[in-house]
C-alpha cells in the first residue's frame, strides 16, 4: 500500500478530512472563537472532563463561603495548583490563533479556561468567562490582589508546604495537602476578609458583562470556531446555540464526543494544537 494518507489510521484520516472540509467553510469569514480546557493539554494543564480524566468533585462557591475547612482545602490545594498555572507556557494551538487574530481571520477569543494562557501567547481580545487564577479578590472590601503576591504570602504563613512528605502528589497529577487543618490561609491586607481567586466557581454564575463581551464576538462573526470544549458547562453552550440562531456555521474541535455535535457543520475529533495549526497553514 502505498501513500502516507492511506497509511494514516482511521481516525487521523477522518480528521485531516474534516480539517479540509473546515478550512473551506471559514475561508473568507471572520471567525470567532470559544475555548475550552483541551486547548490547554500541551502545556501540561489537565483537562478534567476530556478521554479518561478522573471524576472529581468541585468545591461550590456555597462551600467555600460557609466553612473555613473547605477554604483551607481549597486554597491549599489552589496554591500547589498556582505554581504548575503559574510555570505552564502557552503551546501552538495558543500561537495558531493569535497569528490568526493578527491576520484579521479571527475577531476574538472567549475562553472557560482560567489559565490566561491566551494573554501570554499574545491574543489581543481575550474574554475570560469564568476569570483568570492570576487574580484575587477580597470578599467584603473588593480590593483586588495579584496572584503572585497572595501566593507570597501564603509561603510565608505555610512554610511548612515545603517540608518532605507535606504534599503528595497523586497519580493523576493532583495533589493532596496531609495536614489541611494545619494551612493558614491568606487573608486581605486591608481588610483581613476572605480571599478568592477572581474565577466563577461551581454554583456561581458567570459574570453578565463577561457574558455579553463574549456574545458580542459572536454577534460580530461570520462563523463560531469552538476548540477543546466539551460544552458541558452552560456558557459555552449558549453562545453555540446564539451562533445556530444566526444561522453561522459552528466548527467543533475537540477529543470526544460534546453537546454541539449535531450542531456543527463539521466536528474534527482531534488534539486542538495540531489542529489548529493545520487550519492556520490554510487560511492564513
Amino acid at each position: 500500500m502505498s501513500g502516507s494518507a492511506l497509511a494514516l489510521p482511521d481516525r487521523d484520516r477522518a480528521a485531516a478530512g474534516a480539517i479540509g472540509v473546515a478550512a473551506d467553510i471559514l475561508r473568507g469569514r471572520r471567525v470567532a472563537v470559544l475555548t475550552g480546557a483541551g486547548i490547554s493539554t500541551d502545556s501540561g494543564i489537565p483537562d478534567y472532563r476530556g478521554e479518561g480524566a478522573p471524576v472529581r468533585t468541585p468545591m461550590t462557591f456555597q462551600q467555600f463561603l460557609a466553612d473555613p475547612d473547605y477554604r483551607r482545602r481549597y486554597w491549599a490545594g489552589s496554591h500547589l495548583g498556582w505554581r504548575s498555572f503559574s510555570s505552564a507556557r502557552p503551546n501552538a494551538g495558543h500561537e495558531a490563533l493569535v497569528d490568526l487574530e493578527r491576520a484579521g481571520v479571527v475577531n476574538g477569543v472567549a475562553t472557560q479556561n482560567v489559565d490566561g494562557l491566551h494573554v501570554r501567547a499574545g491574543s489581543r481580545h481575550v474574554v475570560d468567562l469564568h476569570g483568570s487564577m492570576d487574580r484575587v479578590r477580597c470578599l467584603r472590601c473588593g480590593q483586588s490582589y495579584a496572584r503572585a503576591s497572595v501566593a507570597e504570602q501564603i509561603e510565608r504563613r505555610n512554610p511548612w508546604l515545603d517540608e518532605p512528605g507535606a504534599v503528595v502528589l497523586a497519580p493523576d497529577g493532583d495533589v493532596e495537602v496531609t495536614d489541611v487543618a494545619r494551612f493558614e490561609p491568606p487573608s486581605c491586607t486591608v481588610c483581613g476578609g476572605v480571599l478568592k481567586p477572581d474565577i466563577v466557581f461551581f454554583g456561581e454564575f458567570v459574570p453578565p458583562e463577561k457574558f455579553a463581551e463574549a456574545a458580542a464576538l459572536v454577534r460580530s462573526a461570520d462563523a463560531l470556531l469552538v476548540a477543546g470544549s466539551s460544552l458541558v458547562v452552560n456558557s459555552g453552550m449558549r453562545l453555540v446555540m446564539q451562533a445556530v440562531r444566526r444561522r453561522l456555521p459552528v466548527v467543533i474541535v475537540n477529543r470526544g464526543v460534546t453537546k454541539g455535535d449535531t450542531r456543527a457543520a463539521v466536528k474534527i475529533d482531534a488534539g486542538t494544537s495540531e489542529t489548529l495549526t493545520a487550519l492556520r497553514e490554510r487560511l492564513v
